[in-house]
């Protein structure tokens, strides 16, 4: 195994073990400030961030405006508040050691209002911002603005390249790497284009090069790339580390992390991650986001792939094949189904699936009348946790705050359901993303037993190659 060494990044001498921020409580200042003190670079996440109260314990994220605005509003505040409370733990945590960055989603609600007010409540304690899930064009302002090093996140080097044109290229001094996410092996959401097949994995190694090749277009040689997504025992990534070809490699890991002392996932969660097997991990498109997203296979995703399932496509007026008539709503609203389709609903309504929603394709899904209830309380509840919204049609666009399509019933509450799973909500019910080597736990000897380690033990492992 080659030794793994310091590199240059962000200014400093770290070791190119990177922890990868997981949003909503998940990745806090407690598991970023423990990494760090490994010496590596650890990440805690500005999306949704905890905030305590005086005696320590998390103070709820719950909303009381009556519209969605005051509610945004409050999400905001929630958000610049928990990400100091993160960084200011962090910071203590690491002593010194490594380097503390913070996540943001570019597409998370009110993302560039979020992060400069940590930055601002918590000058001093930040060296880095890391930003994915979407085309952060002015992270690199905000870096700027306040002195700290930006970390864009792509999956090909064309998105970087849209990036460095638009903005990257006016402030290259403030770069302090280039996160390569693997769109079929990172978890959360990822970054698949229309022109990828999500069943149809790619190896990385070319489309990392690719990226180099153009980050060396830029004069960016020696900016390094981390490499993200799919990484375990570094002995297996062996001929990527002081390759010339590639240049300067740091590698990120997301999903181990969660398995650590200092991890606020529930002890269910972490006894959950130990008994996975392979493919219990789905790369899936039901996020609200519109983004791909790879999370772990439970009733709460089976559930959205069973509605996404029971879908008929209908008709305004008899068209076509199109001459079944079928009623919608409580006023029994008129539309048509081709005869094949309306045998089918007739089977979901015998099923017990007798409400019928419109989602923005002109399709109808068959729920449940208590999932209907459930589905339309959240979209009512909706406290605009992104910048647009397929499930709820929030968007910040003044002055309609509408993304002018109908609510998309086939989706679901990304805000509900991460807060809940992060709170010790129940696994089967919510969304708990992870990487696609999530099922390595069970079979590495590193944790036999049921061995649950610190994070710096963690990092002092992975040093090892295994």
């Amino acid at each position: 195994m080659k030794a793994i060494n310091a590199i240059r990044m962000g200014g400093c001498d770290v070791l190119p073990l990177v922890e990868g921020g997981k949003g909503v409580a998940v990745s806090n200042g407690s598991t970023c400030g423990a990494w760090a003190s490994g010496g590596g670079v650890g990440t805690f996440s500005a999306v949704n961030a905890d905030s305590y109260d005086a005696e320590g314990r998390v103070i709820r994220q719950v909303y009381h405006g009556k519209t969605r605005l005051e509610r945004h509003e409050e999400l905001v505040a929630y958000g610049i508040s928990g990400g100091i409370a993160q960084a200011r733990e962090a910071h203590e945590r690491a002593g010194g050691q490594g380097r503390i960055h913070c996540n943001i989603l570019w597409e998370m609600g009110g993302a560039e209002r979020v992060v400069r007010g940590i930055l601002e409540g918590a000058r001093g304690l930040i060296n880095g911002i890391t930003c994915g899930a979407g085309m952060p064009y002015r992270l690199a302002d905000i870096a700027r603005d306040f002195g700290v090093f930006y970390y864009p996140i792509v999956s090909s080097g064309r998105a970087f390249a849209a990036l460095w044109k638009r903005s990257y290229g006016k402030t290259r001094e403030w770069l302090g790497g280039v996160v390569y996410e693997d769109p079929w092996l990172a978890g959360g959401h990822n970054g698949l284009s229309n022109s990828e097949d999500p069943l149809k994995p790619e190896d990385p190694y070319p489309r990392v090069l690719k990226l180099r090749q153009q980050m060396r277009e830029f004069g960016l040689g020696d900016t390094p790339i981390i490499m993200a997504g799919g990484v375990w025992w570094l002995e297996e990534w062996q001929d990527w580390i002081d390759n010339p070809e590639l240049g300067p490699i740091a590698f990120q890991f997301g999903t181990r992390p969660l398995l650590t002392q200092e991890s606020p996932i529930s002890e269910a969660w972490k006894q959950r991650l130990l008994t996975l097997q392979n493919g219990d991990v789905l790369l899936q498109r039901f996020s609200p986001t519109g983004f791909y997203s790879s999370a772990i296979r439970n009733e709460f995703l089976e559930e959205l792939e069973a509605r996404n399932e029971r879908q008929v496509a209908y008709t305004a007026e008899p068209v076509g094949d199109h001459v079944a008539e079928y009623g919608v709503g409580p006023r029994k609203r008129k539309v048509w189904l081709t005869p094949h389709d309306r045998s089918r609903v007739a089977a979901f309504e015998a099923a017990g699936y007798t409400e019928a929603m419109r989602t923005p394709d002109n399709t109808l899904i068959f729920v449940t009348p208590a999932d209907h209830g459930q589905i339309v309380q959240d979209q009512i509840d909706c406290m605009g946790c992104l910048s647009s919204c397929r499930f709820s049609n929030w968007a910040q666009h003044e002055p309609t705050y509408d993304n002018g399509k109908k609510a998309d019933p086939r989706s679901f509450c990304i805000q509900k359901t991460l807060q809940d799973v992060a709170h010790d909500g129940a696994l089967e019910k919510n969304l708990m993303f992870a990487g696609h080597n999530a099922y390595r736990f069970a079979s590495d000897p590193f944790y036999s037993n049921g061995f649950i380690p610190t994070a710096k033990q963690l990092v002092e492992r992975i040093l090892t190659g295994r």
